[in-house]
């Protein structure tokens, strides 16, 4: 039996470091906020949503049920990374649920069309996209508002009210309390908050070519819910690095996603070699980080509202190798909706 109830000893030593890691940066994180000078807090911010990032891919090592033995151990870590990364407006279970529907039913399900809403919305839509002009994440701050206020947004989550006031009372008084206390601080975890946001959403950008599909409260039956080979063939990794693997830890390895895909329970630190028995080391599979950094940057505004191309498969990873596809925006794993 693994100590503390982890899969086995790996498994154990690894996300033991990132959870230390987690604890580490959040805590000493903020105390640089509140008590550090200018360089301080500037690293403390940097450290912070570091170590938010990290929870949020930890959160979504949970939701697979890579971490500990049990399900309901998965789940005790999962609730508590909620906290940490925001998240926990509603349930860990609508999360995990959400997610395990994405990779079952090899498409994007979800309840909430962002892109219809702004097109119906047109004044919102330039004001989300002037604020994306200048870096900031503002489509995934829609997509947290109505994380905040989902049971009063979603119908299906009507029950959930009770839970979702306690806990918009309980983070938005510690909140309250950090602004008036500490200014700065409180300034310097919204940054941080926004920095992990834009990471995520980097990561996430082209990694699919799915599209939303608007049935998540609906008993639908996906055309190509566990298809595997539609998954990969429309599944895209997007590693930081081949040539120097270990910066691929910044993000637990998320870029290979091919791998997680065809084996979701496999552990972060375990994608690397899966992905090299997969693609052993063909880069023609891989998105490199320029051009998915060209990519982000060349379509900040207009991946608000809509998609550069209709191309998929083969056709949409030639365009993106080149940084020609603006990808998906604000699908993130950390949302039930």
């Amino acid at each position: 039996m693994s100590a503390y109830g982890f899969k086995d000893s790996e498994n154990a030593t690894w996300n033991g470091l990132a959870l230390l890691y987690v604890a580490c940066g959040y805590g000493i994180g903020l105390v640089a906020l509140i008590h550090g000078g200018l360089v301080a807090s500037i690293l403390g911010t940097l450290w912070l949503a570091h170590s938010m990032t990290i929870a949020a891919y930890l959160l979504h090592e949970c939701g697979h049920n890579a971490v500990f033995r049990t399900n309901a151990q998965n789940a005790r870590l999962g609730t508590v990374l909620t906290w940490i990364t925001g998240s926990c407006y509603g349930t860990y279970e609508d999360i995990r649920v959400k997610h395990f529907r994405h990779h079952v039913d090899s498409a994007d399900v979800m309840w909430f069309e962002s892109r219809k809403w702004f097109n119906a919305h047109p004044l919102c839509a330039r004001v989300v996209q002037l604020l994306e002009w200048f870096y900031i994440p503002a489509h995934d701050l829609v997509m947290h508002f109505i994380m905040v206020f989902g049971s009063f947004i979603i119908p299906a989550r009507r029950a959930q009210r009770l839970r979702n006031v306690t806990v918009i009372v309980v983070r938005g008084s510690l909140f309250a309390a950090l602004a008036w206390f500490f200014p700065w601080a409180a300034l310097g975890y919204v940054v941080a908050y926004l920095l992990m946001m834009t990471v995520l959403r980097f990561m996430d950008a082209l990694q699919h070519d799915y599209g939303g599909v608007p049935v998540l409260f609906e008993d639908v039956v996906m055309p190509h819910r566990g298809d595997r080979g539609y998954e990969q063939e429309h599944t895209f990794s997007n590693p930081l690095s081949l040539r120097h693997p270990w910066l691929n830890l910044l993000v637990l390895n998320f870029g290979y996603h091919n791998a997680h895909h065809a084996k979701p329970t496999t552990p972060w630190f375990r994608l690397p070699a899966l992905h090299r028995e997969l693609y052993g080391d063909d880069e023609s599979r891989v998105i490199l980080f320029w051009p998915s950094w060209k990519s982000f940057h060349r379509y900040r505004v207009s991946r608000v509202v809509g998609e550069s191309t209709s191309e998929e498969g083969e056709a949409y990873l030639a365009l993106a190798r080149v940084g020609a596809v603006s990808g998906g925006n604000a699908v993130s794993f950390l949302t039930s909706f």
